[in-house]
């Protein structure tokens, strides 16, 4: 065999193998998503402040996790297109803080730095973790997984990739949910239909930032307007 075929050869092992940890890392993240609202929030019941901070410290985990073991540089990503990631971000905040006004009723909530501690832990906090395991994740991984894929060569085909990252953040939105007792019923569809809309701002700049500005904007808006949601910030009683 020339020295070209080997090249090709060893090339095609080293996209192979680059797929199938991505794809191996996707189906990780889902199983993540489900067990770790299912064991912390619906089997042990932990106040919903603890909760946040486990749940955040997992998905942080995971991003370290599979950035590492995949050579992913999630520090380039974050200077990719970062102006137009911004724009979008912020856009999409206000078109989700609109949403949770206009389809939630007020609830009463505490003032002063209650309010603050509230707005920072379940609206930054809890909202930027949101968006890195619903959106950032499953959007990342899939096009991670055909970077080296004929498939990504063409814009055609960026598009379907594209389409593929969206299902995959749609079915971690859903596996998320599903695991709060309270969402596996017909309001799951409510968070599967918002995900198409917080994650834009990444699923077209591929640049981290956007969704999580998007989620924090929306729970930030629920923290403010319908403290007592049930809806926006799980889990609920």
């Amino acid at each position: 065999m020339s020295t070209h075929a080997v090249g090709r050869v060893h090339a095609g092992t080293r996209v192979w193998h680059g797929l199938s940890v991505h794809w191996a890392w996707l189906v990780g993240g889902l199983a993540l998503g489900f067990a770790v609202p299912f064991l912390l929030a619906d089997r042990l019941e932990l106040h919903r402040d603890l909760y946040y901070g486990l749940y955040a410290l997992a998905v942080v985990g995971l991003f370290a996790a599979w950035s590492r073991s995949t050579g992913y540089d999630l520090a380039a990503a974050v200077r990719r297109r970062r102006i137009a990631a911004l724009v979008l971000g912020l856009g999409f905040a206000a078109l989700l803080a609109v949403m949770v006004v206009r389809t939630e009723d007020s609830t009463a909530r505490p003032e002063g730095v209650e309010l603050a501690g509230a707005l920072l832990w379940r609206g930054i906090v809890y909202g930027v973790t949101d968006g890195l395991l619903l959106s950032v994740f499953p959007i990342l991984v899939v096009f991670a997984a055909f970077a080296g894929s004929r498939l990504n060569r063409r814009f055609a085909g960026k598009v379907v990739i594209g389409a593929v990252a969206l299902v995959a953040s749609l079915a971690m939105t859903a596996a998320y949910h599903a695991g709060y007792s309270d969402f596996r019923s017909a309001d799951v569809a409510k968070p599967v239909a918002g995900d198409v809309a917080w994650s834009v701002p990444t699923l077209v700049t591929l640049n981290p930032i956007g969704a999580p500005i998007a989620h924090a904007g929306m729970h930030s808006a629920a923290v403010l307007h319908s403290y007592e949601t049930d809806t926006f910030l799980p889990p609920h009683g």
